[in-house]
């Protein structure tokens, strides 16, 4: 029998998947455990936004990033270079009508490890010495990407397009979590922060016997850094899946 799936991305990218999983005949709950959200104040997005072509390459951070920012922009440069992190990324570019070919794109070259520090590998940092280069992410990112391209000489440029917010968590959540907690079931964790939220709010609801039911359970998650931390929290059964959607779907379909 199918174990039941519970996605915890956030909603507007959770429902394109959940809906590909019932059509394979599976039981999917959708449990955002972050909000994605727009950022107060949008004038300093705006104003570096207007600003591309001056910079040597654009580097987006995520799916999100590259939303937000696309909501801001009518048409993409195409002498502006991209980078993003990962397949979920290019097809967010791919909505917006950015492709390889017209465009250019670098993303990671290994799809098992699709972060800041693989990309940095895929990316021609002498190249880029001297030159300006623009990093969109959410609020408060990690600095790792930024860094180290100081470090290569590069002038780098951060701004903020949006930010991510825990939902509250209330009776509603409270009792759908409790209910998750005594089933069997799988759950599918795109982000780091993502799972340090679910494991504090199974400590608030049951701190004495909830934290050990979810580290029992299956975690399939994109990217080495994520199941590193699933391993840090106690998570027993972690399953790495390849970048994006495919990658997730293949590697549920041989853990049935």
């Amino acid at each position: 029998m199918l174990r039941k799936l519970v996605i915890t991305r956030p909603l507007a990218q959770s429902l394109g998947l959940a809906q590909v999983l019932r059509d394979g005949g599976r039981e999917v709950v959708i449990l955002p455990l972050l909000d994605i959200l727009p950022l107060p104040d949008e004038a300093a997005l705006q104003a570096v936004l207007a600003q591309l072509e001056s910079f040597a390459l654009v580097a987006f951070v995520s799916p999100n990033a590259i939303d937000a920012a696309f909501a801001q922009v009518a048409t993409w440069p195409v002498s502006v270079p991209l980078a993003v992190m990962g397949e979920g990324s290019r097809r967010a570019l791919a909505r917006h009508g950015v492709t390889a070919g017209p465009y250019q794109i670098t993303s990671p070259l290994d799809t098992q490890r699709t972060d800041s520090q693989t990309l940095l590998q895929a990316l021609d940092l002498p190249r880029l010495q001297g030159q300006r280069v623009l990093i969109i992410r959410g609020d408060g990112g990690r600095e790792l990407l930024a860094d180290a391209m100081r470090d290569a000489g590069i002038d780098v440029q951060q701004v903020a397009a949006y930010r991510r917010v825990a939902p509250r968590l209330d009776a509603a959540l409270r009792q759908r979590l409790t209910d998750l907690l005594a089933q069997d079931c799988d759950w599918i964790i795109t982000s780091s922060e993502a799972l340090q939220v679910l494991m504090g709010f199974v400590q608030q609801v049951d701190a004495e016997t909830g934290v050990g039911k979810i580290q029992h359970k299956n975690v399939f998650v994109p990217h080495r850094r994520i199941a590193e931390t699933a391993v840090s929290l106690g998570f027993r059964y972690v399953f790495l899946t390849g970048s994006g959607d495919e990658g997730l779907l293949t590697a549920l379909q041989s853990r049935p």
